[in-house]
């Protein structure tokens, strides 16, 4: 590989031809990407992160209730996840049928009983 130094005010620089400039850029990109593949493999060993089914976000995608979607995914009853969450299954089931929109105290007991957050839920 033939490069060329030149020397100026700010230091100096390589100069080097594009398809290896591109070869350089390209094997970091890839670094990056194997140290964000690692990141999460990590995450998903210690259950910081969880692998869904495509269905599933379908169905969140189509806009299905997350409260509904990710109950039925952890194969909680509606009356499982209220006693979960220490609410009544009326209003849990008000939250689901999207008629209540649920206070920030109750979108938290549900994450809580769902093993999610509350931005999974909204």
């Amino acid at each position: 590989m033939a490069v060329q130094y030149i020397d100026t005010p700010a230091g100096r620089m390589a100069v080097l031809p594009e398809n290896e400039y591109r070869r350089i850029v390209e094997a970091a990109e890839d670094a990056e990407d194997f140290a964000a593949v690692a990141h999460f493999q990590q995450r998903l060993a210690a259950r910081e992160e969880e692998l869904v089914p495509a269905a599933m976000v379908t169905r969140l995608i189509a806009g299905e209730s997350p409260v509904k979607v990710w109950r039925e995914h952890r194969g909680m009853t509606a009356r499982a996840l209220a006693d979960a969450a220490g609410l009544s299954q009326a209003y849990v089931s008000q939250i689901e049928g999207g008629k209540r929109e649920g206070s920030i105290g109750a979108l938290k007991a549900i994450a809580d009983a769902l093993g999610v957050t509350i931005d999974d839920l909204v």
